[in-house]
């Protein structure tokens, strides 16, 4: 599997609404804090809501915050809602697959361990999780 950029600055925004103290943060604060640019963090904004991920308040005090508690997001749910079908190969997408070389193709097992093994740890692992370790690092520091 490979992230794209939108992907990796998906789950880095996700993690910035987690660390909100008041629970809203503006898209200029979290382009200024992950250094991603507003316009491009607007299209990945959008996705985010369309997915139910992030709801947004309007007006001068306005901004997105998490739909829910950090605790109840997973990495694969937030890559999912920017990426898409995760599989690792196209031919995984349709279910039932609809490759005409599915039923004897030997190479589809490895792909199926590969995407198995990759939806464990994506699943295994919550935005709650990566707060805490950002929230460790960032006393670390002090």
């Amino acid at each position: 599997m490979k992230i794209s950029t939108k992907g990796r600055y998906a789950l880095r925004t996700m993690l910035e609404l987690s660390l909100a103290e008041d629970g809203l943060t503006s898209v200029k604060a979290i382009a200024l804090a992950q250094s991603i640019s507003e316009k491009y963090l607007e299209q990945i904004m959008g996705k985010l809501s369309k997915a139910g991920l992030v709801s947004s308040v309007r007006g001068a005090q306005g901004g997105y915050r998490l739909s829910k508690s950090p605790e109840e997001y997973t990495v694969a749910e937030i890559l999912g809602a920017i990426e898409g079908n995760l599989t690792p190969v196209s031919c995984m997408e349709d279910s039932p697959n609809k490759c005409p070389r599915s039923g004897f193709c030997v190479t589809l097992t490895v792909y199926q361990r590969l995407y198995e093994a990759e939806m464990k740890t994506l699943e295994s692992i919550t935005l709650e999780e990566l707060r805490r370790q950002a929230l460790s690092q960032r006393e670390e520091k002090r």
